[in-house]
């Protein structure tokens, strides 16, 4: 007698996927032709034919733990080249958007970064923050000396910045510690199940080598070489990705030198650091960088009329875009020496540095993270891709 197998579809999660952007996705009749037309799909169980398949059935279990859907760059090729218009890679990225929820705690925050009548109170809590303890311990001046120039650590005191900024960068890594522990295990088994690797647990020393292997592909963006569709996106997406890295190693140098220099006789060395200084050109590179690369990337979301962009999507890029502009505008205008507008747009900047930090694992940029590990995965489980 053949063996059965009970199918217990979700049809809450069919609903969730439609509307965060793959409402598509019932147009499909598995023909297979997004599979044949990825050129980054592996030989071995390809995607995104299965993933729709199973989105249909509503079988969350077996593609919210799936390494697969993290595999898709969502560059349009299947997109374009379906003859129903299901849209597979706007599926997959609804999936995606749903699988960062899943992972990420507490879910209130996670559903609240979806939600664009939430946007003012995620806003407003930074805001409100940097207001009442820089108030109550005096580490925020409204009226501060303006004799030696604009120095916007004497408005926003360093400490006060550091007090909130740690704490958000910190909660993010372990929101996203916990998350990775239950995604490499989700990933593990439907591998196993599926056939897709024979290696009973995952051997960390090999984990990461495969990780190893990966990051140059991750910094080149070279995926996007195989894309037809959408390959001027690896412009923008290379753009906004090196503007990031650019800037967090200048963060972490100022900071380093900052506290450090307290050790030293003459004190704390503050900003503003001078132009002709490296690290400044850095700076300076990387922020153009990451305006540059955020608007290419809004041009392009704008342009394609026939790929869907959700608020998760236009969330992350208006963020990264507005961090940018306002960086560099707290700059432009210190050197200008309108002390008002800077240092009212350096407060804004701040307010938008801490909702990267503490929001990450629940936004789009979280992609980041479990993208890497799924590709890292794969190349461990030794399947051609």
């Amino acid at each position: 007698m053949a063996e059965s197998t009970l199918i217990e579809p979700d049809l809450n999660f069919i609903k969730e996927v439609g509307a965060l952007g793959g409402d598509d996705l019932k147009k499909c009749y598995q023909c297979a032709t997004c599979s044949v037309a990825c050129q980054i799909s592996p030989e071995t169980r390809p995607f995104p034919r299965k993933e729709m398949i199973a989105a249909s059935w509503g079988l969350k279990d077996q593609l919210v733990g799936n390494a697969d859907i993290w595999l898709c760059h969502n560059c349009g090729d299947c997109n374009t080249r379906c003859p129903r218009e299901a849209k597979p890679g706007d599926v997959l990225s609804a999936i995606r958007s749903y699988a960062i929820e899943e992972y990420a705690q507490p879910k209130v925050l996670a559903r609240a970064l979806k939600d664009p009548k939430k946007l003012p109170i995620l806003m407003a809590i930074p805001a409100i923050l940097f207001l009442v303890v820089g108030s109550i311990t005096g580490l925020l001046d409204f009226t501060p000396d303006l004799s030696e120039g604009i120095k916007h650590y004497k408005f926003f005191s360093t400490w006060l910045v550091d007090m909130h900024m740690l704490p958000a960068a910190l909660f993010a890594v372990v929101v996203f510690a916990l998350g990775l522990k239950r995604f490499l295990n989700d990933i593990h088994q439907n591998a196993l199940a599926e056939g897709k690797t024979n290696k009973e647990t995952i051997e960390v020393g090999g984990f990461i080598t495969s990780l190893i292997k990966v990051i140059p592909a991750i910094l080149k963006h070279s995926k996007f070489d195989k894309c037809t569709e959408n390959k001027e996106r690896q412009i923008a997406h290379l753009l906004t990705m090196w503007g990031f890295i650019g800037l967090f190693i200048v963060t972490n140098i100022i900071f380093v030198v900052l506290y450090g220099s307290y050790l030293l006789p003459e004190g704390p060395i503050h900003g503003p650091w001078s132009q002709l200084n490296p690290v400044k050109w850095l700076a300076n590179i990387a922020g153009i960088a990451l305006i540059v690369g955020t608007a290419l990337l809004i041009k392009s979301r704008s342009n394609k009329k026939d790929q869907k962009s959700s608020y998760f999507d236009w969330y992350l890029v208006y963020l990264a875009f507005g961090l940018g502009v306002t960086g560099m505008g707290a700059q432009l205008t210190r050197l200008a020496d309108w002390a008002f507008i800077s240092f009212a747009t350096y407060y804004v900047h701040l307010v938008l540095i801490f909702c990267l930090f503490a929001y990450l694992p629940f936004s789009k940029l979280a992609h980041l993270v479990y993208r890497t590990v799924a590709m890292a995965y794969n190349e461990y489980a030794g399947r051609n891709f």
